[in-house]
């Protein structure tokens, strides 16, 4: 069976890494970016599957309806979505809160979520099969971080979203599941202070970060046929930490 990967902020550091391990032959992968598509240009020649890179701004919201119908008519059905985008967090105390940014997040993580399900999701129930992924955070399982208050209220959105539509296509095996990481070593971290990622490092059972080599192979299992019995699922990767 041919798959059909649409793969949103597919140029983060676990979106690069997951097309590199899911890459097959005669399968195609659309990679969605915005303004840094030269960091998945080189894998382009390099990879078994057909590799078709689209640079759309996920807050315009004529952008994102283009960009859906160009998907719809260049490749049809898609067989899996996972969706990666989201603004760096920014560790802030409430009283800073900035309503502005975290609309833009809100529009970045989950109505483009919405907005992309809706266009795709009845056409995998229609053919009875499906795999929908979320990224989301282990700051949202147990009790929350200070400071983080947009970051996490984007993500448990994120959260409602997927599990409700994790019971509406369960009967059409279509599945939807999330993975939340404990806090990993990436370029998201960049607006971080180093004080902070240290801290959570020296704070883990495992005495480290999570890194991407300990996410994308969880988000490939869920991804694949063996996991057509998991849905609604919140996957904790924190080495212990939260669970």
């Amino acid at each position: 069976m041919q798959k059909t990967y649409l793969i949103t902020g597919a140029t983060s550091d676990v979106g690069t890494a997951l097309i590199r391990r899911i890459a097959r032959a005669g399968d195609i992968v659309i990679a969605q970016g915005a303004g840094d598509l030269e960091k998945l240009q080189s894998l382009q020649d390099t990879l078994p599957c057909k590799l078709f890179l689209f640079d759309v701004n996920l807050t315009d919201e004529a952008a994102l309806d283009g960009f859906i119908q160009t998907v719809q008519a260049q490749f049809g059905a898609i067989t899996h979505f996972v969706h990666f985008p989201a603004l760096r967090m920014v560790n802030t105390k409430f009283k800073k809160f900035d309503e502005a940014r975290f609309l833009l997040d809100m529009n970045v993580q989950v109505l483009s979520a919405v907005r992309i399900c809706k266009a795709f999701l009845p056409q995998m129930a229609k053919n009875k099969y499906g795999r929908v992924l979320f990224m989301l955070t282990s700051y949202i399982i147990g009790i929350p971080p200070k400071n983080a208050t947009a970051y996490i209220v984007a993500k448990n959105a994120l959260k409602g979203l997927a599990q409700s539509l994790a019971t509406e296509y369960a009967p059409a095996k279509v599945t939807v599941n999330c993975v939340a990481p404990y806090m990993m070593e990436t370029k998201f971290l960049a607006d971080t202070p180093d004080l902070v990622v240290q801290a959570s490092a020296a704070q883990n059972p495992m005495g480290r970060n999570a890194r991407v080599e300990d996410v994308v192979p969880a988000i490939d299992f869920l991804l694949s046929d063996e996991a057509g019995f998991i849905t609604g699922a919140v996957l904790p990767i924190t080495g212990g930490a939260a669970y």
